[in-house]
């Protein structure tokens, strides 16, 4: 099946090298295998790593899959002793907000502690190029909007704080250890791979794109409205949404940027610059599948900021971004 960006992309010079090996971690999950598919499109040897907790083996379509946890040091060495690879691209976190508040330990067990354990291996190993997969929850409540790189950065709950923790371990790894890295600061990830070969397979799914296309397909209950009372238009938590092929086309960029300037890493937010609350993702989904379903206004859930929006100019100047799907309307059409 043809990939309709694909030679898009190679005119912008994000093909890579011929034998270029890249490691995804994390590689079985959403994310992952959108990640995994691009990469090999444009000439990467695809080697995928994940422990398959939250991922899918059989969303792994290219490339390579082998199975380990980042915690697993002896694994990991071995891995990296066998592939050689050239960067790392590493998904390898939980993300859910309102569990990390219910299970800190977890989160901070294998957000941190698998990373600084997966770090000391690249570096033993000579691997010295990464991709971390970081988050806007850094950020806490935001303090003007949008968001850019210099924004304070006071986290709310500990998801926030072990990607933050994260982010400090890679400043000091490259001055010490000359790890080269970009942190990419996500807001709100959504879509499918428009081709239909991928999508979110969360079980249980806390997103809240394909919770209300579930609903308006008469696969799920009510839609819960987690918080009305929120200092927003409408009262509803607003997030910025950036559709996954436009997240993976800025990692591939983002290798290109550690290729062409090794001596320097970053942090770059990666968003769509604009804002869109609840209930008009609720309001866009009924109009455009024109279908109707039940809403229930909840309590607010704990560690939820009102309102999350990316300033992407320093996206756009470091790799040239310019996403593919700028509209609300055109991420849900990948989904419905």
């Amino acid at each position: 099946m043809k990939n309709n960006h694909h030679d898009d992309r190679l005119d912008m010079g994000i093909q890579c090298r011929s034998g270029c090996k890249l490691f995804v971690v994390g590689g079985a999950g959403y994310i992952g295998s959108h990640m995994v598919k691009q990469a090999h499109n444009v000439g990467y040897e695809v080697i995928a790593i994940d422990n398959l907790v939250t991922g899918y083996r059989d969303a792994v379509l290219y490339g390579k899959f082998e199975y380990c946890d980042i915690l697993d040091a002896r694994r990991l060495t071995q891995l990296f002793t066998q592939y050689k690879p050239d960067a790392v691209i590493h998904f390898g976190g939980y993300s859910i907000v309102s569990e990390s508040v219910r299970d800190p330990y977890k989160y901070y067990y294998n957000n941190v502690a698998g990373s600084l354990n997966l770090f000391k291996v690249m570096v033993d190993t000579g691997c010295k190029k990464l991709i971390f997969s970081s988050t806007a929850a850094i950020f806490g409540d935001p303090e003007y909007l949008p968001i850019d790189e210099a924004h304070i950065k006071k986290p709310i709950n500990p998801y926030g704080k072990s990607k933050l923790m994260v982010e400090e371990m890679l400043k000091d790894f490259d001055s010490a250890y000359g790890l080269k890295y970009i942190s990419f600061r996500y807001f709100n990830a959504a879509g499918h791979d428009p081709e239909g070969e991928l999508s979110e397979r969360h079980d249980p799914e806390t997103h809240l794109l394909p919770i209300v296309i579930r609903a308006a397909n008469g696969e799920r209950g009510p839609v819960n409205v987690f918080g009305v009372d929120y200092d927003t238009f409408d009262g509803t938590c607003i997030r910025d949404y950036i559709h996954v092929n436009d997240l993976v086309n800025a990692h591939l960029k983002g290798l290109v940027y550690l290729n062409n300037k090794s001596n320097m890493s970053t942090e770059i937010n990666l968003g769509n610059n604009n804002g869109f609350s609840v209930k008009e993702v609720i309001q866009k989904i009924k109009d455009i599948m024109n279908k109707d379903f039940e809403v229930i206004d909840e309590e607010r859930r704990d560690g939820d900021p009102p309102a999350l929006i990316a300033s992407n100019k320093k996206a756009k100047k470091e790799l040239s971004l310019s996403p593919d799907y700028v509209s609300l309307e055109s991420i849900i059409k990948t989904l419905a």
